[in-house]
């Protein structure tokens, strides 16, 4: 089935979602109902068909714990980051044996091993829902209702679509509610692993190299999807090219990018300059500095804390890049000037005047209204007074069993019936919970509320019950039994009444909490989400009247198109290359004593020798992308893997809001290392000739 037949394609009214005048040179990650042919055919020359984006789109897989792959071979063999894999690998490593710093090599299909809590998803169809969802809010209902019935619409039409399908049915918001899609996917949540390189390679140059070029990681993971205790037989998948891409040539990244604002009014940016990025920036410095305190004291520790870490320190390199681009006004200024001149020229026209002209002020009016309660949000709704595991299940076990007794249509969205599913399947399997970094990790956090809202406030009193932050988080952690699915498995099954008879201390909590945490939430919706809703949709709709150009809606963490180049750049002076070699990481690794960060694992030096030290390692391009594309594969043409995206550069991380041709790079791994690694180094054959034939 074609994209054509799949959605609503020809857009009589696309919403432009940047905030610069028009998609240029290669801006933009585009859903696949809506790729720029034309442009593409002109600027590149390539002709994109609709059997070409249905392969690509049936090839592309969404790993659900955040992050993106593709099918790389029939058998359901699927490629994405280690990073990605990080959470799998932690899972399935012991005391005794740390996949996540050894790697893993599963040499026969017997020896893979399949994951808990795991759920990739591949993209079937996409339905324009626009009208449908819009109809549900009449001219007569205020914003908070409005945004209400908007809600109960998307949850009625995820329910019939996962009845009459069996698909995974989500509806999306884009344009920041200009439009409505439903994603249907085909769900797989047997999935096992397959091969993971050591760490020290895989993060080549550590924390400090991160979001920078030249780079040298082997950042891969390979998986395979199973079904009925069987691989699947896909029908699409991606082959490798042995030669890689050539400086200047075309390339697709098909992925999943999480979340960027390039919609956002100016008042907006500034909030999340003044307000939302010091706060995360404050609060994941904390973080770093804890979890590097308790890995420091003994290895098994470092173990347990690694993956947290690696994220932590991920997202304060990317939230500072956001926060210092929109301190530098140049790029405020280009947001600015764009602004100015379509509220201008909205104002010269008296039906646009009527209809538009009030919504950048709603939307400065949010944004006051929302500092007044972003913090305390953050802390109780958000739950980051409460940084564990424990919480987290415990919270969603007392709210499937209120939301339960509800209409599906009233229900909050997470707990409708399209979500249960995958829900219940998290909450019931067991995965390992380490009970000393658990107690960690909420004494930190019950701490920061303590010091944030102040010890006399109501809601630390009764969350503390009279004990320090320390003590509190020992007795939790300590007596509860939520680790244990069995037992979360049995109080989803008794409902309300055995969430109610508990005497769980998590439970206990979560339901002490509930109350506030939902009046938080509803004047959220009310008050920042329903009003900005309505606005940005008005927003992106002049911003098309006065464009009057097809432009790509802001990132959503479903599936998108970019393409761009392998090009290198400048940066301070100096020419960066397109590639890095092999000959370089070894280089690198001798100057700095072959010592962390910098160290390269010893079946990398044993190999040395045997490595082409002129093959490509890893390259950038001018694709557009930002987090949740890792994982991504890199194509050529012809639809072959040219490469494996794992980041960007450091001049990426403002992209977030707006974007630079000239220095925006992502950052890839070349085909050519892949395959002559899992050959020369790993000795992996049996998936080389899989990948290859």
């Amino acid at each position: 089935m074609n994209l054509k037949t799949m959605a609503t394609v020809a857009l009589a009214t696309v919403f432009a979602l940047s905030a610069t005048p028009a998609a240029r040179a290669d801006e933009g990650m585009w859903t696949f109902n809506n790729v720029p042919r034309a442009d593409i055919k002109k600027k590149h020359g390539f002709q994109v068909t609709d059997a070409w984006l249905d392969k690509v789109r049936l090839a592309s897989v969404r790993f659900n714990n955040g992050g993106s792959g593709s099918f790389i071979s029939a058998d359901g063999l699927v490629m994405t980051n280690h990073h990605v894999a990080s959470d799998a690998l932690d899972k399935l490593s012991t005391p005794e044996r740390n996949l996540y710093k050894e790697g893993f090599l599963a040499r026969s299909r017997a020896e893979e091993a399949k994951v808990p809590d795991l759920e990739l998803n591949v993209l079937m169809s996409i339905e324009d829902v626009t009208d449908r969802v819009n109809a549900a809010a009449t001219p007569q209902m205020d914003v908070a209702a409005a945004n209400g019935a908007r809600r109960s619409a998307i949850s009625e039409i995820e329910k019939e679509s996962l009845a009459a399908t069996g698909l995974r049915s989500d509806v999306v918001v884009l344009y920041q509610g200009g439009k409505y899609s439903l994603h249907r996917y085909k769900k797989y949540t047997d999935v096992r692993l397959v091969f993971a390189p050591e760490f020290d390679i895989a993060f080549f140059g550590g924390d400090p190299d991160n979001f920078t070029f030249p780079r040298y990681c082997f950042d891969i993971a390979l998986f395979r999807v199973y079904e009925n205790d069987a691989a699947v037989k896909v029908p699409s998948y991606l082959k490798f090219s042995r030669k890689g891409a050539k400086n200047g040539e075309l390339t697709f990244i098909s992925g999943h990018p999480g979340s960027t604002q390039r919609l956002n009014t100016i008042s907006h940016l500034e909030y999340l300059r003044d307000e939302e990025l010091p706060l995360s920036l404050k609060i994941l410095e904390r973080n770093i500095a804890l979890i590097k305190k308790y890995g420091a004291t003994g290895e098994e520790q470092e173990r347990q804390s690694h993956d947290d870490l690696f994220g932590y320190q991920n997202s304060y390199k990317a939230y500072l890049g956001r926060y210092e681009g929109l301190k530098d006004e140049s790029i405020l200024g280009r947001k600015r000037a764009f602004e100015a001149d379509v509220r201008a020229r909205v104002a010269a026209d008296k039906r646009m005047k009527d209809s538009y002209s009030d919504a950048w002020d709603t939307v400065t009016k949010s944004r006051e209204s929302l500092k007044s309660f972003g913090l305390r949000r953050r802390l109780i709704d958000s739950a980051g007074a409460f940084n564990t595991s424990l919480f987290g299940m415990a919270r969603q076990i007392v709210r499937l069993a209120a939301e339960s007794e509800k209409p599906n249509s009233e229900r909050l969205r997470e707990y409708t019936d399209a979500a249960r599913g995958p829900l219940e399947e998290r909450l019931f399997t067991q995965v390992p919970l380490y009970p000393q970094y658990e107690e960690v990790k909420l004494a930190d956090s019950l701490g920061a509320m303590q010091e944030m809202l102040g010890a006399s406030d109501a809601t630390v009193k009764l969350v503390l019950d009279g004990k320090s932050p320390a003590d509190r988080a020992h007795d939790l952690v300590h007596t509860t039994k939520i680790g244990d699915a069995a037992f979360r498995k049995s109080l989803v099954e008794g409902g309300v009444g055995a969430v109610a008879a508990s005497t769980d201390p998590m439970i206990k909590l979560a339901v002490a909490v509930d109350a506030e945490s939902r009046l938080l939430r509803k004047r959220y919706e009310d008050e920042i989400v329903g009003p900005e809703r309505a606005a940005y949709a008005k927003i992106s709709k002049a911003i098309f009247e006065v464009e009057g150009d097809k432009l790509y809606p802001d990132a959503t963490f479903t599936l998108r198109l970019s393409y761009g180049k392998v090009a290198g750049y400048s940066e301070n002076g100096r020419s960066i290359a397109p590639f890095t070699m092999v000959s370089g990481a070894f280089e690198r690794s001798t100057q700095a004593g072959n010592k962390d960060p910098y160290r390269l694992p010893e079946k990398w030096m044993k190999a040395k020798e045997r490595l082409n030290p002129s093959t490509p390692f890893n390259f950038v391009s001018t694709n557009d992308i930002i987090g949740g594309n890792s994982g991504s594969p890199v194509i050529n043409k012809k639809a072959e893997i040219v490469g494996l995206v794992f980041d960007g550069n450091i001049q990426s991380l403002v992209g977030a809001f707006i974007y630079d041709e000239a220095q925006n790079r992502s950052v890839s791994l070349d085909s050519r290392l892949i395959l002559e690694a899992l050959t020369k180094v790993y000795a992996a054959k049996e998936i080389v000739a899989e990948i290859t034939r």
